[in-house]
């Protein structure tokens, strides 16, 4: 048995594969869940926290959120690694609101979502053990109260992280391999 390629980041070269944007709010896994999820598809990862401009990263490091102005650059550059990726990519990406969504669905439309949830609690725990990441525990609340919830209409799938990563990356795989059987 061989073992998966090490997902590269922000990379644009890969096999042909989906694109799939690992989302939620700080703390909830986006980044372990994507790497698993990467692995598991043999597909490139990208953190979009790696794209946000340094004015963002200070801000969010000083406790204030960001503004939609500050946003809309930043998701276009990361709705653009996406179009980019010709073969699939896993991206991590908090796309909190429906129309951050929109605008990464605009650069391109066949992206899907797994959208990972957690209580408060939960989340805030794991906030609060992070060491040396720029988003402090204190904007957690700002981004739950900023998260809009997947539509009907969207494609996605919502995991809750009490699970482990392994089991949401399977998860996430199972779902993504079930809409490509029904060729969608």
């Amino acid at each position: 048995m061989t073992e998966a390629p090490a997902p590269m980041r922000c990379s644009h070269d890969a096999a042909a594969a989906p694109r799939v944007v690992v989302m939620g709010v700080s703390a909830v896994g986006k980044s372990s869940v994507a790497i698993a999820l990467a692995q598991r598809l043999a597909i490139p990862l990208c953190d979009a926290d790696d794209l946000h401009p340094e004015s963002n990263r200070a801000k969010m490091r000083g406790g204030v959120p960001l503004t939609d102005e500050d946003r809309w650059p930043w998701l276009d550059d990361v709705g653009r690694t996406i179009a980019d990726a010709d073969g699939g990519i896993v991206v991590a990406c908090s796309a909190l609101r429906r129309v951050y969504r929109d605008r990464l669905r605009a650069h391109a439309p066949d992206v899907v979502f797994v959208h990972l949830t957690g209580t408060a609690e939960l989340l805030a725990e794991r906030a609060a053990g992070r060491r040396g990441h720029f988003m402090p525990p204190a904007l957690l609340a700002s981004q739950l109260a900023t998260l809009e919830p997947i539509a009907p209409d969207e494609t996605a799938v919502v995991l809750d992280v009490t699970a482990s990563v392994d089991e949401l990356a399977d998860a996430a795989v199972a779902w993504i391999g079930a809409r490509s059987e029904r060729g969608i």
